[in-house]
């Protein structure tokens, strides 16, 4: 039997996959959580063999809250369900652990074989989910910031102007503003704040 963990600040969304789940003779929902904190407690404590994650939620997120499973609950297998498919939110989650994203409007079917295949240490991905991927993968470096690149994105995250940015390592303003423009293209965003912001989830920053 399969012990699923649901997690989800929605209460509506997680008593539709309760009830969902409530007729598969090899799943058994033995627990819920609103947020990332209380999903890392109930895993541990229920020892879920599956914890289906939402992406975004107050408090602790799913990424968050994935990553930290690894430690606290490293037999759960983590299986993100959420309506964002956007490549700044499927990276950090599949490098923080995740073994399947999933979408919110997949069918009742293909959760339930997601669910098992999770159970079994397979990965299960949504297509517009693997399609970022594989784009990943066929970009030369992309993902990956140089040691510049980092330097750059430290200085915006602690407030920096792009004027005092090529101040402070002595480098014109042009160069910093191509090497902004790579960062985005490499972080997957398109303003200085989202990419501050991927910078963080991605321990990039101090």
């Amino acid at each position: 039997m399969i012990r699923l963990l649901i997690v989800d600040d929605h209460p509506i969304v997680r008593g539709g996959l309760r009830d969902m789940f409530a007729d598969a003779e090899d799943i058994v929902v033995v627990g819920e959580a609103g947020d990332g904190a209380a999903g890392i407690e109930r895993a541990k404590v229920l020892a879920a063999d599956v914890v289906l994650m939402d992406l975004r939620m107050p408090g602790m997120d799913g990424v968050a809250a994935t990553a930290a499973l690894r430690e606290w609950a490293p037999s759960a297998r983590v299986l993100i369900l959420t309506t964002f498919d956007s490549e700044s939110d499927v990276l950090p989650a599949i490098e923080a652990g995740a073994i399947g994203y999933l979408l919110k409007d997949a069918l009742p079917d293909e959760l339930m074989r997601a669910v098992r295949a999770a159970a079994r240490g397979e990965s299960v991905l949504a297509p517009s989910v693997t399609q970022h991927l594989m784009g990943q993968v066929r970009r030369p470096g992309a993902g990956t910031l140089t040691d510049r690149e980092k330097e750059v994105l430290q200085l915006v995250a602690n407030g920096s102007s792009n004027r005092e940015a090529a101040t402070v390592l002595f480098i014109g303003e042009a160069s910093i503003k191509t090497h902004l423009q790579h960062i985005y293209d490499k972080l997957g965003v398109r303003d200085r704040a989202s990419a501050v912001a991927e910078g963080y989830r991605r321990r990039l920053l101090t």
